[in-house]
């Protein structure tokens, strides 16, 4: 038995299951976020929450994917399970600098945009 498909479905499960639960956190206390610093706007606030949320699912789910590519062939449970562990801890990584990220520039920049 190929212990790599095994991996790849557990981690693929893993991980899209940690994307959308916290994409759903951040899309709902998001709309309050950016509608604190858009008074006034809010149509423009829903469809800004909704880019960033579509941008978070195409870029995470599309990297998680991609990352398969690179994997080495596993031989062990024991390994099966480190590289899981591993690769799961890099993607919870990428989401919380991401979101970081977009707190910081839409912080910076919303003033710009309504403008």
């Amino acid at each position: 038995m190929n212990l790599n498909i095994i991996a790849y479905i557990i981690y693929l499960s893993i991980t899209i299951f940690i994307i959308l639960r916290v994409g759903k956190i951040c899309y709902k206390n998001g709309n309050i976020y950016v509608a604190e610093l858009i008074p006034n706007h809010a149509d423009i606030c829903q469809k800004i929450n909704q880019v960033l949320l579509l941008g978070y699912y195409l870029l995470n789910i599309g990297y998680c994917a991609m990352t398969l590519i690179f994997w080495q062939k596993i031989i062990s449970v024991t390994q099966l399970t480190e590289i899981i562990c591993f690769k799961t801890a890099v993607i919870i990584f990428i989401i919380s600098v991401l979101h970081y990220l977009n707190i910081i520039i839409i912080t910076k920049y919303i003033h710009k945009l309504i403008k």
